[in-house]
């Protein structure tokens, strides 16, 4: 077959040469027309994420004195993501600032159950490409007087072979997990959420504040692992247009370094002991169980083949501990704490 193909002029060669991806598109359009205000979403939020990675990792820096470690990968199938971790420092036992783009390929069964909560999306196709971005964050203080605190801001959409958009939606939140309770520190947090949240509906803050005591509830403990904040998903063309929940979502991440840093610059300094550090480390022991048990993401992620394990794991705390049969001293702080937790509280 091979001989009669090269030895015969006349018969014509078969066109070998693949269409370019999805990814490989886009990567041509960034670099031949740069990101603007009428590009695709999916490129808009790219950026927006590797932006804010570029200004919370700064900011951080200055506070601890230390520098993040930067890994940059590549997704064979398509897509980049930048780890920033920074361990053992002056005033960050770990922290994580994570960038993640993915193109990749939904199979049917994803479909079908994505369906649930969009209808948008073709029940009768095989396949569908999809796009996801996301900017995810943990920072784990040395100090058991500061407060572990939690980001996500992600963009999920579908798309036709010839990269046009087609179902999209956008997810998200942030929360506080103190080890001890300062009131005043939960209400700034939670103030500076609302005010984000108000921009756009007044009705987002206490909706998306009760998803997040919902979400961030431990069941086999009976609490939830912190003081809250807010949480969202699936926000489509059913709640608002794309610019809007493009909008409201670039509001609350720009939100976070005035939420937390004042909360922070705060507690890091203050004095503590064994007892305080012990009780850090149980309350960080609660937090790996939400995470590896409960969490949807890192369920989702540690299940997706050929995922970046080290990233997805970038949310656990450098230390933890799980004590046998632990109970705070009634009236302790540290009973006031699981108080709280146990029954969430409208803290504006």
């Amino acid at each position: 077959m091979i001989y009669s193909m090269l030895s015969n002029p006349l018969q014509p060669v078969p066109d070998r040469t693949e269409a370019p991806s999805i990814a490989d598109l886009d990567s041509r359009r960034k670099r031949e027309s740069g990101v603007t205000s009428s590009s695709p979403m999916r490129l808009r939020m790219e950026s927006f994420i590797k932006e804010q990675q570029e200004c919370i990792v700064r900011e951080l820096e200055k506070i601890d004195g230390g520098k993040f470690r930067r890994d940059t990968w590549v997704r064979p199938a398509g897509g980049d993501g930048v780890s920033c971790v920074l361990q053992d420092g002056k005033v960050f036992e770990k922290a994580g600032v994570n960038t993640s783009i993915v193109y990749g390929t939904l199979p049917r069964p994803a479909i079908q159950k994505m369906r649930v909560n969009h209808k948008a999306l073709d029940p009768d196709i095989d396949s569908l490409e999809f796009f996801a971005a996301g900017l995810s964050l943990v920072l784990h203080p040395q100090n058991p007087m500061a407060p572990t605190v939690h980001l996500n801001y992600r963009y999920f959409e579908t798309m036709d072979k010839n990269g046009e958009g087609k179902a999209w939606w956008f997810g998200g939140g942030t929360d506080l997990t103190p080890s001890y309770l300062f009131e005043e520190d939960a209400i700034h947090f939670h103030r500076t959420i609302k005010d984000a949240c108000d921009k756009h509906d007044r009705a987002y803050y206490p909706r998306f504040k009760a998803w997040c005591d919902k979400y961030f509830y431990i069941p086999h403990r009976g609490e939830c692992r912190g003081v809250g904040g807010i949480f969202f998903d699936d926000l489509d063309e059913e709640e608002k247009d794309q610019e809007e929940l493009f909008s409201y979502v670039q509001h609350c991440l720009q939100a976070f370094l005035p939420s937390y840093l004042p909360i922070l610059e705060k507690r890091k300094d203050m004095l503590f002991g064994q007892r305080e550090k012990e009780w850090q480390q149980v309350r960080r022991g609660r937090y790996v169980e939400f995470n590896l048990v409960h969490d949807r993401g890192t369920s989702f992620g540690l299940n997706t083949p050929g995922a970046r394990v080290e990233s997805i794991l970038m949310s656990l705390p450098l230390t933890a501990r799980w004590m046998y049969m632990h109970e705070p001293e009634k009236g302790s702080k540290e009973a006031r704490l699981l108080g709280v937790l146990q029954k969430p509280v409208e803290w504006i």
